[in-house]
């Protein structure tokens, strides 16, 4: 169940205003990327996908695409066969989360909250994980920069929570300093052995 606190009335005034704003003042980088990415990846060049958001709600998330079509006969199956440099580029400068605008502007999204994940975690979260459904999800996160997909589950989980009970514009103006620094810096991109992180579940006691 969504909880409402001052804070967020405020917020979501500001995500509207940034959004509207960001993709504006952004549009001809946003345009020169989807090129790319089309001259790189070829069509389509947005990936779409079903993530749920405040409440559980479900949406659809847009983002540039960064992996090459699964294609079995050329051993295209895996994140990591399927992941180029020039995917892990557009990742580690947070490039492919441009479309994403679109969802802080229409309301799915925040600028800074939990990150959206796959809908078919949904069953598997305790009841205090799916806390972090209290809120809208963000492009970016107190997890992001805290470590980004480097932080196991467990911790990426604590930190959702933990930006649930604790939100603030003070809290939110850190979160998007230290997403800039991590971006700078390109830390936490992808987990150990992974194209980005395991999946939720998949290993876990």
């Amino acid at each position: 169940m969504p909880t409402y606190r001052p804070y967020d009335a405020l917020k979501r005034a500001l995500d509207a205003a940034s959004a509207a704003v960001g993709l504006l003042l952004l549009s001809p980088v946003i345009l020169v990327t989807a090129l790319v990415v089309r001259l790189n990846l070829g069509s389509p060049v947005l990936f779409t996908q079903l993530r749920p958001g405040r409440g559980g709600r479900v949406f659809r998330l847009y983002k540039f695409r960064s992996m090459r079509n699964i294609d079995e006969a050329r051993g295209l199956i895996t994140d990591a066969q399927r992941l180029t440099r020039f995917g892990r580029i557009l990742r580690s400068t947070s490039l492919d989360e441009l479309p994403s605008l679109w969802n802080v502007l229409h309301g799915d999204m925040s600028i800074v909250g939990p990150r959206p994940l796959l809908v078919e975690y949904l069953p598997l979260y305790s009841p205090e994980q799916a806390r972090r459904h209290e809120v809208r999800p963000g492009i970016t996160g107190l997890a992001q920069v805290s470590g980004r997909n480097a932080v196991d589950w467990d911790k990426r989980f604590a930190l959702d929570v933990r930006y649930v009970n604790d939100r603030s514009l003070v809290m939110d103006a850190r979160i998007l300093l230290g997403t800039i620094r991590s971006v700078v810096v390109r830390e936490g991109i992808s987990a150990e052995g992974h194209a980005t992180m395991r999946k939720f579940g998949e290993g876990d006691d």
